[in-house]
């Protein structure tokens, strides 16, 4: 039998990385962070636990890249879904609206992430991450921006503070109420994107 190819290797290697992150992904959202070890995670996604050491330094960077991935696959799916558009707008309605809907999704995931994020290690530079960046970066251009390097910085902080929002443990704020807020920030009409239904809150600020 011939030896395979070193682009055969590559996305063996892909396939194995993917399954990885998928599995910490479900069982962290089923079981919670501590919970989860990496025997769990390397046994759902039916790999060699060393599998796991070689691709990560450790759980919480694990979990961030999952995360990411998570991020990154939802955005894209959002902002290409039919109709497509090259709206900018519309594309950043669309942006907002799938990073607060995996807060309401996927609680449990979600403030993990967040936790981790806010210890030492802070973001893991990963492809994930990178993707994710580039997706929210295109998005802030298509938007208009004529300062993107401090505009894309911004929406993230905004996002992240937003998804800090609705999951605060005793005092969640209103997913509607956090959209309102945004999208009158950015100028958006609460039409635009995947709006919860209804009305924007009573009291929120008046959408142009």
């Amino acid at each position: 039998m011939s030896p395979r190819s070193a682009s055969v290797n590559e996305e063996l290697r892909r396939r194995s990385r993917e399954r990885l992150l998928q599995a910490t992904v479900d069982l962290v959202g089923e079981r919670g962070y501590e919970a989860t070890t990496l025997a769990d995670i390397a046994d759902r996604a039916g790999a060699a636990r060393g599998l796991v050491s070689y691709y990560f330094p450790g759980k919480r960077q694990l979990l961030q890249s999952a995360v990411h991935r998570l991020m990154h696959r939802t955005l894209e799916a959002a902002l290409e879904r039919e109709p497509r558009t090259d709206d900018g707008r519309e594309r950043l309605a669309r942006a907002i609206d799938a990073i607060l809907g995996l807060a309401r999704d996927h609680p449990v995931l979600m403030r993990t992430h967040m936790a981790g994020i806010l210890q030492a290690e802070g973001f893991v530079q990963c492809p994930e991450q990178q993707r994710l960046a580039e997706l929210l970066r295109d998005t802030i251009v298509r938007s208009g921006s004529t300062d993107v390097d401090t505009d894309y910085p911004l929406l993230r902080a905004l996002l992240m503070g937003a998804v800090v929002a609705v999951l605060l443990p005793g005092a969640p704020m209103p997913l509607p109420r956090l959209r309102a807020e945004l999208f009158q920030r950015y100028g958006l009409d609460w039409e635009l994107g995947a709006p919860p239904g209804g009305k924007p809150p009573d009291g929120s600020p008046d959408q142009r």
